[in-house]
């Protein structure tokens, strides 16, 4: 399979789960980010994403993500990138490891794919 296939899969599914569909960008959100710029908004999810995600163990996981104040937060509860636990669920990404290069770079992708449709909308 592809990536592309992947993500078209991934998106597919996420939009069938009631509770990840049920989160979108706010007009605040689109705004802080164009006044960021996506650049930083990357920047911001690959440390987000290094500090929230990337350790084997996260004393607090399934509560490390806030529901809201930044564009990334957000995503992460979209995409399924929130916690280890979801990550397993929905992209297969074991928990209690540390996250590689390439899977780090994987979250960070699918988090920018789906604000970029936000935006975009």
């Amino acid at each position: 399979m592809t990536e592309s296939e992947w993500f078209e899969q991934l998106f597919n599914r996420l939009s069938h789960s009631k509770f990840r569909s049920s989160f979108h960008l706010k007009q605040k959100d689109k705004e802080y980010i164009q006044a960021k710029g996506m650049d930083t908004i990357e920047k911001h999810a690959i440390d987000f994403v290094e500090k929230r995600l990337a350790p084997a163990y996260i004393p607090n996981d399934g509560k490390q993500t806030p529901f809201k104040g930044h564009p990334v937060f957000i995503a992460q509860h979209a995409t399924g990138c929130c916690c280890r636990q979801c990550l397993y669920k929905w992209h297969k990404i074991k928990p209690n490891q540390p996250l590689g290069p390439r899977q780090k770079a994987y979250i960070v992708k699918v988090l920018m794919t789906w604000i970029h449709k936000e935006v975009d909308q």
